[in-house]
């Protein structure tokens, strides 16, 4: 197979001879801008590229080509024209280009790179251009004239990040390892016990190592913090099986390169099972950093997040992610978008971990990393939400025989979880002490008898979906006043009422919104005295400002035992700390929010979706009344 960086004059001379049935030494020398020593050269190797099913033969200085399996021979070709293919887009090229600098010992004239990609001068301009602003950030350069020659100017470590992080899989495509190499990464790492992606991690860092050292680019002196490494467990896995490799090359590699190789492991992905990996040590400052985490998500959202049996799972992540950012070792990952979409509450969460570890180790966390911190949040959450539920009852109506009853409750199983209750009644066997035991009662009939649980009328045969948003909205029946079993998917709806909305089209700060929604809330007895004066001291130890044109005040009032919810609206952008606010949900929380805080992450997760829909945000901040904030507020289950 062709490799990426061999000379495509070869494939080129196989084209002029498919066109022309002679050809002269000569001829071919000119067009292809070599000696006619080199053209004899090349002619050798097409030969022995052709292996039999074809051959270019002559004398006297005249060549031409025979094929006697045309099938193979097309194949072949295919293979040598491999690189013409590759270089038909510029992401493909910019990859080509980096590679030649960085293994050219010499300056790289742009005509030939140009002739030998195939490509016009202008087209490889521009490639170089773009190629120029991306590096740029890694402390690269392409320095020199395209007219005398360019040159790839950085540390050889930065020239590493670049590949792992930008073109590995272009550049070493065709690049395998010795296999007397990879039986003995194999070996070592079946010993260990670590997962087959870290095994593939560590196989790309080694083949760049190797390529780069045995052509004598070696990664020299590396900062202070990356010989603190020799002084842990893996390093001496990794020692060992570099000095093994070392054999079998017979070089010496210094103890920078084998520091270099040790990256992929000491920034690996968290295993599924923990417990494979007990041999490295856990860091236990990452123990205090979790703690700070948590603390800070606590007074920022008012949620408390308990890791509970995924302590020890989210210490190693996050020891390894720290490692990760000291050491640029770069994670891709690919459910980036999912995440943001269907676990924003625990992506907001990532955030608020993000900023205490740029805070307490001054490294700046990735949008890829933030990901990953997002779904260990919703794994909390989830969990927590699980270990809080009761067993949900539901009691189900009929008046038409036990078939009908039979019926519901078999579509109510394809919806409901497994571990939920359902118990079927004939319409004249219940009382308002029966049903008053269930969390929600479904009926297909009009009941005789009044109860204090929510009721949902169904017909024998109904809407599924409908139904299910109906039953997670009488999941918060016991913590909202008047709860609307309706379609709409905000809950919110039922926390609200026209006392708690505020045209806020008369104040002159953000600080005078909240004083004014929080001092009315107060003459009203929604809230007690004190509670502003708690948003305020919340507000001093850090904005509640969120996603810029969002603020989320909110503390703990007396008043009440359940959580109230106002919101305020600017026709006109207020300004405030440097963003532009347009509308404010300020809640007020009940003292004892830490035993069931479901409600709250529903909430929460309704302001984030209402932030990510800029058409809703526009209509709340024009409301200019209750019944228009209501109308807003509406959207369909599923939608």
């Amino acid at each position: 197979m062709k490799s990426l960086f061999s000379d495509n004059r070869i494939a080129n001379m196989l084209q002029f001879f498919r066109k022309t049935p002679v050809i002269t030494v000569s001829t071919l020398a000119s067009k292809l801008d070599v000696s006619e020593r080199t053209v004899r050269n090349d002619i050798k190797q097409l030969n022995h590229e052709l292996n039999g099913y074809a051959v270019i033969e002559g004398g006297q200085g005249k060549y031409s080509l025979r094929i006697f399996d045309a099938d193979r021979f097309r194949e072949i070709f295919a293979q040598l024209i491999e690189t013409d293919d590759f270089l038909n887009s510029s992401r493909n090229r910019m990859d080509y280009i980096f590679g030649k600098l960085m293994r050219s010992e010499e300056p790289l004239l742009t005509d030939e790179l140009a002739y030998e990609m195939n490509v016009g001068r202008t087209t490889l301009v521009s490639d170089l251009k773009k190629l120029r602003t991306e590096i740029e950030p890694y402390h690269l350069s392409i320095i020199g004239k395209t007219s005398k020659g360019l040159i790839l100017h950085g540390a050889e470590s930065d020239i590493r990040k670049y590949v792992l992080d930008t073109s590995y899989h272009q550049i070493y495509r065709q690049y395998p390892l010795d296999s007397e190499i990879s039986e003995a990464i194999s070996d070592t790492f079946a010993q260990h016990s670590f997962e087959k992606s870290v095994q593939t991690s560590f196989e790309q860092f080694i083949t760049l190592m190797l390529d780069r050292f045995l052509t004598g680019h070696y990664i020299g002196t590396l900062s202070a913090r990356y010989y603190n490494l020799t002084a842990r467990s893996e390093f001496e896995i990794v020692n060992r099986l570099i000095d093994r490799i070392a054999g079998i090359l017979r070089v010496e590699f210094p103890v920078e390169e084998k520091l270099f190789a040790l990256l992929p492991i000491i920034g690996m992905r968290t295993p599924a099972d923990v417990h494979g990996i007990q041999e490295i040590e856990l860091d236990e400052s990452v123990r205090e950093l979790m703690g700070k985490v948590l603390r800070q998500i606590r007074l920022e959202m008012d949620i408390t997040i308990e890791s509970g049996e995924f302590t020890e799972e989210f210490l190693y992540h996050m020891m390894f992610m720290i490692n990760r950012l000291r050491f640029g070792v770069r994670l891709t990952n690919p459910m980036l978008d999912d995440l943001r979409e269907k676990y924003p509450l625990a992506y907001q969460m990532a955030g608020i971990a993000a900023r205490v570890v740029g805070r307490e180790y001054g490294l700046k966390v990735t949008e890829d990393e933030r990901g990953y911190l997002a779904s260990y949040f919703g794994v909390f959450l989830t969990e927590a939400d699980l270990k809080q539920s009761k067993k949900f009852r539901v009691a189900v109506v009929c008046g038409t025989g036990r078939v009908t009853a039979r019926l519901v409750s078999v579509q109510l199983k394809k919806i409901l979880d497994s571990s939920t209750e359902i118990t079927l009644f004939a319409d004249d066997k219940v009382s308002p002490e029966i049903l008053n035991e269930f969390d929600i009662v479904l009926t297909t009939v009009n009941l005789t008898c009044t109860c204090d649980r929510p009721i949902i009328r169904i017909h024998e045969i109904f809407n599924e979906r409908e139904l299910l948003h109906k039953i997670e909205k009488a999941k918060y029946w016991d913590q909202i006043d008047v709860p609307v079993l309706d379609n709409n998917w905000f809950v919110m709806t039922g926390l609200l009422d026209e006392s708690r909305f505020f045209v806020l089209n008369d104040v002159a700060s953000y600080d005078e919104a909240v004083s004014r929604m929080a001092g009315t809330l107060t003459e009203l007895g929604q809230v007690d005295e004190g509670f502003c004066e708690r948003l305020r001291e919340r507000e001093r130890k850090g904005t509640m400002v969120f996603d810029h044109s969002v603020a989320i005040p909110h503390g703990v009032q007396y008043a009440g035992d359940k959580l109230l919810l106002s919101i305020g609206v600017f026709p006109t952008p207020i300004h405030y700390r440097d963003h532009d606010i347009r509308v404010i949900f300020l809640i007020g929380l009940p003292r004892q929010v830490e035993s069931d805080d479901n409600l709250l992450i529903r909430v929460y997760d309704e302001i984030i979706n209402i932030t990510q829909d800029e058409e809703m945000l526009d209509k709340i901040a024009g409301a200019d009344c209750f019944q228009t904030l209501l109308r807003t507020l509406y959207r369909q289950a599923g939608e």
